[in-house]
């Protein structure tokens, strides 16, 4: 089986696994891939991030909670359809600790709690519940009209449900919104990113995930590092 995955290294896109057990797998999903084809993806022809995971070796892995295309970082994947229920259920009852990074435009306060409802998938408004925490203010001299100078935030969020498009709604709803959202986010700041400083992926990562473990009852911890594209920025 090693050998197996090694071969297929060498084929096609890998994806970085940061935990693996003989029930569930935790990878690091890079930027701007898809985690399963569905109808809301159905123009999207690419390999999603399951089919990137079976061309490594792994036989039925299965998402058992969400991360947007383009959002990079930590998800969990079950090994089969038995056991998906079970770490669902984690998420539901909110037994798994889930913490973000992003790049927010505009200086944040030092925390808070973002209380908004978010609408669904069917139109409804659901309740949704954010925390968050201020790790550094940064100045940077990117000529962005109409000012010289610009002010930027790295925040990290704790969401406290699952919403779809929960932090980067929550996030232009503080007006920072975060940086290369193409839907919630600054446009003026979005191009200069894109346009001036080649980097068009979302900042938003998936940073770190910790759980005890439903059958093995042990503490699951891991840490995702932030993808490349963030040192383009972070280095200025």
């Amino acid at each position: 089986m090693l050998w197996s995955r090694v071969a297929v290294y060498l084929c096609y896109m890998y994806v970085p696994i940061v935990y693996e057990d003989d029930y569930c797998i935790i990878v690091n999903k890079p930027s701007n891939l898809l985690v399963h084809h569905s109808y809301y993806a159905r123009n999207i022809e690419e390999d999603s991030l399951v089919e990137v995971l079976k061309q490594q070796g792994f036989e039925s892995p299965i998402p058992v909670h969400r991360l947007d295309r383009k959002t990079s970082g930590l998800l969990l994947l079950a090994k089969s359809t038995e056991w998906v229920a079970i770490f669902q259920k984690l998420f539901e009852e909110q037994q798994i600790q889930k913490r973000y990074l992003a790049l927010l435009r505009g200086h944040v306060t030092i925390n808070g709690v973002i209380d908004s409802p978010v609408k669904n998938d069917r139109g409804n408004y659901k309740e949704a519940l954010t925390e968050f925490r201020c790790l550094e203010h940064f100045e940077r001299p990117f000529d962005i009209p109409p000012y010289p100078s610009q002010r930027y935030s790295l925040v990290e969020f704790t969401p406290k449900t699952g919403r779809m498009h929960q932090l980067r709604i929550h996030a232009n709803k503080i007006a920072h919104p975060i940086i290369n959202d193409p839907k919630y986010g600054n446009r003026h700041h979005n191009h200069y990113f894109q346009e001036v400083l080649g980097v068009e992926e979302l900042f938003l990562h998936a940073a770190k995930l910790e759980f005890v473990h439903p059958m093995t009852s042990q503490l699951v911890n891991v840490e995702a590092e932030l993808p490349a594209f963030w040192s383009v920025f972070l280095n200025q």
